[in-house]
């Protein structure tokens, strides 16, 4: 499935949902890929289980789930066309960059985007002034960015939700928001003009993986 055929401007088509697999190993992953794939619009290879079983665990999802858009997670810093012609190459159909990399390993992974018709997310993870980066960072190429509270952020005292949801309101681009997002969140992110969920512990952490993200995608409107 290439981004040409799966929009993700959010005025125009209803918010995607995306699940992030922070599992550690292939078959993990291809199990809760199973559950949860009819109800999700996008599968995420989370970055520990790229440095633990390698690009290989994304030919894999994608072999099994090609009509997903299927996330690289690779948290680009350096190297960006390299690393993501590599990722496109394993069959990504996205893959991010960190936002606080420079302008030109951004550029490069666009380059590499374009070249196979896939698309590049910015993760705007560590950046302080994440609307300001937002915006220059879609000017550079990136399909959308990524409004992204790591989890030990989010273990942090005084972590909110609503610090995301503002900025991705307030930078007018296409955004996805993960950092929180579950059952009792989601009509918020939805709000703030989300063109994706991104659900992680809300649906592998649960005891029913598939009834979790059934439940997330039966509240998007």
């Amino acid at each position: 499935m290439t981004l040409s055929t799966t929009p993700l401007n959010r005025k125009q088509f209803p918010m995607k949902l995306q699940v992030a697999m922070d599992v550690l190993t292939t078959a993990d992953a291809l199990a809760l890929a199973g559950k949860v794939a009819p109800y999700v619009d996008i599968i995420e290879l989370g970055t520990p289980l790229i440095k633990a079983e390698g690009l290989r665990a994304v030919t894999a999802i994608k072999e099994a789930h090609p009509d997903k858009i299927v996330f690289a997670d690779l948290k680009t810093m350096d190297a960006g066309e390299l690393e993501a012609d590599i990722a496109f190459t394993a069959g990504a159909d996205l893959v991010t960059v960190l936002g606080t990399a420079g302008d030109s390993t951004i550029v490069g992974a666009v380059a590499a985007a374009a070249k196979h018709n896939k698309g590049i997310v910015v993760d705007l993870i560590g950046v302080a002034d994440k609307v300001t980066r937002a915006r220059e960072v879609i000017t550079l190429g990136a399909v959308f960015v990524e409004m992204h509270a790591g989890l030990d952020e989010q273990a942090e005292a005084g972590f909110s939700l609503d610090t995301l949801l503002s900025a991705g309101a307030t930078a007018q681009v296409p955004f996805s928001l993960a950092g929180g997002v579950s059952v009792a969140t989601i009509a918020a992110v939805q709000q703030a003009g989300a063109s994706v969920a991104v659900a992680g512990g809300a649906i592998y952490g649960a005891a029913d993986p598939a009834a979790a993200a059934a439940e997330l995608r039966a509240a998007i409107s």
